[in-house]
């Protein structure tokens, strides 16, 4: 059958079930590594070959064939995302929204994100291993810098590209960008603290995670400064079950905090739950609770670290610490891709100061 070709040549296309490189070589009368440099934007070929192979290539819908395009270039147009993490942070919006951005900003460019969930620290080492053996990605993102972090030194000594989502890197070998939780943790005491409570408990995740740390450190340092009468805070490992205990152990001690700060809104919410029920139940059986103080006016405050919808349609909302992650995991990508254009890239930057968004939580409660 003969077409048109880009340049008003007429000629015949193979009767094949998918037009090849090879057709294209033919009706533009140039060789098949010509249109391969062109297709791949390599040097060796002129501008206007690359605009004609470019456009005869888009009027068949040609596109090239994964395992071929990775056997004739280094690249496998490939980023790696595996975290080590719970179940249910996995759940967690944060995160949903930080993927979308990553995948927002890679596939603008070509590159496909290869999400791979680990269980395990352990795991998520040797899915690196394997990655690199196998040349399976082009770089990778990494997030929840631990204390003594072996991943950072393994990826450089296996020559995988790398940013972290957090940090920074203390050994500077993984440049990063990160959420100053510091200020954030502070902006959330000085709301508390303006609302007159003295005694408070944060209900964190896991000890060893870089950003709990920090968000630790911040709120007994503000708790020494204010001088506050009670600063608790629990670890839960991100645990449902471990966080409402935690909760429930401090409601019925002598003095009770007035507020709780949870590190992720599954954590707040699974924890108002339990409180709810053990208020309803005490109000239904106590005809001294007048009919004001009923609930939720006797619920302690509740802040949680992570925004979302859930916070907003549970009863009371929720007041939260609100950051656009979707912006947070486009910013880590741009950061990643300018790595891989050979762009000079290091250290450190603090980005996207955090909004508390007040709602009802911090609202209804009296001190």
């Amino acid at each position: 059958m003969a077409v048109p070709t880009a340049d008003g040549r007429r000629g015949k296309i193979a009767s094949t079930s998918r037009f090849t490189l090879k057709d294209i070589a033919d009706e533009l009368g140039i060789s098949q590594t010509a249109v391969s440099f062109a297709i791949n934007d390599r040097p060796g070929v002129s501008e206007e070959t690359k605009r004609r192979v470019k456009q005869l290539a888009a009027q068949h819908g040609w596109s090239p064939v994964y395992a071929a395009q990775a056997l004739g270039s280094s690249k496998t147009m490939t980023i790696g995302f595996a975290p080590s993490r719970s179940t249910d942070v996995q759940n967690e919006t944060f995160m949903l929204h930080f993927m979308a951005g990553l995948h927002a900003s890679f596939s603008h460019k070509g590159y496909g994100l290869l999400y791979r969930p680990c269980s395990s620290l352990k795991e998520e080492v040797a899915v690196y291993r394997d990655w690199a053996r196998r040349k399976r990605v082009d770089g990778v993102i990494l997030v929840d810098l631990r204390a003594d972090d072996p991943r950072p030194a393994l990826l450089k000594e296996l020559g995988v590209p790398a940013v972290l989502a957090g940090g920074p890197d203390p050994s500077d070998v993984v440049p990063s960008l990160s959420i100053d939780d510091s200020r954030t943790m502070e902006t959330i005491l000085d709301h508390l603290s303006l609302l007159g409570h003295r005694k408070i408990a944060y209900i964190s995740g896991d000890p060893d995670l870089d950003y709990s740390k920090e968000r630790k450190n911040a709120f007994l340092r503000f708790a020494e400064q204010k001088h506050l009468d009670g600063a608790y805070v629990e670890f839960t490992d991100f645990d449902t079950t471990k966080a409402v205990e935690s909760t429930q152990r401090f409601l019925a001690s002598h003095e009770p905090p007035t507020a709780f700060i949870y590190e992720t809104e599954i954590l707040a919410v699974s924890s108002l739950r339990s409180i709810t029920e053990i208020l309803v139940a005490r109000i239904a059986t106590d005809s001294t609770v007048g009919v004001s103080r009923r609930y939720p006016y006797n619920l302690p405050a509740i802040v949680s670290f992570e925004d979302s919808f859930i916070c907003e349609a549970t009863y009371p909302s929720i007041t939260a610490v609100h950051r656009d992650a979707g912006e947070y995991g486009t910013k880590i990508a741009n950061l990643l891709l300018k790595l891989l254009n050979g762009e000079q890239v290091s250290g450190n930057r603090k980005i996207l100061t955090p909004k508390l968004i007040i709602r009802e939580s911090t609202k209804n409660v009296v001190v």
